[in-house]
């Protein structure tokens, strides 16, 4: 269970590795607002190798869509599993997020 984050361009890549649940999600948070005092906009958030987002995993995602609107960014998520996509559906975060 971790986070790694890298420079693509003008997007910064944040990997979730594991599970983004109760236990890690500041972590997830404060190097995402790290990254926006450093003056990045553009974040892309793989869940390539995530397996289970909990409820405070979603809140936090919630939280830095918001931050990142303030700072005029863009937040997308991509490579959601069948779960992930289906969690995002029920909840209707689909809407709220760009997924690809």
């Amino acid at each position: 269970m971790g986070f790694s984050v890298k420079k693509d361009g003008d997007t910064c890549v944040v990997q979730v590795e594991g599970q983004l649940i109760v236990g890690n999600r500041q972590e997830l948070k404060q190097r995402v607002l790290d990254e926006i005092e450093r003056g990045e906009r553009r974040f892309l958030v793989d869940f390539r190798q995530t397996g289970y987002i909990d409820s405070s995993g979603l809140g936090v995602l919630v939280s830095l869509s918001k931050r990142i609107r303030e700072v005029n960014g863009e937040l997308r998520l991509s490579n959601l599993n069948e779960e992930l996509r289906t969690l995002f559906e029920l909840t209707k975060l689909d809407t709220l997020f760009q997924i690809a």
